[in-house]
């Protein structure tokens, strides 16, 4: 397995990961705010954050399917900036949840 596959399949584990995580955290959080309207007022911002998280797995996951449909259809082979573009995309999405979490706590 080449390294970029290698990098696809890790990333796209870790999506899928996050992306089940974020969806209890959010269900949790949506039960909760359903026990008062007091509450929506209290913990909406954290709610927003959760579903940008998801928009955002979502926008890798759609980058991720692109290149590879695009490498399966026409034999097409991942440029240095495909690849610059994967990476930078991958980065910032970490780098936005690590402060995400930082800011949480």
């Amino acid at each position: 397995m080449s390294k970029v596959n290698n990098y696809i399949e890790k990333a796209t584990q870790n999506i899928n990961e996050d992306r089940a995580t974020t969806k209890v955290l959010l269900m949790e959080l949506m039960k909760y705010i359903q026990g008062a309207s007091e509450r929506h007022r209290e913990v909406g911002i954290v709610a927003a954050k959760y579903v940008e998280t998801l928009q955002r797995s979502n926008e890798q996951l759609v980058k991720l399917a692109t290149l590879l449909m695009k490498e399966k259809d026409t034999g097409y082979v991942m440029t240095s900036e495909d690849k610059e573009e994967l990476f930078d995309m991958l980065s910032d999405m970490s780098e936005k949840e690590e402060k995400t979490t930082d800011g949480d706590k």
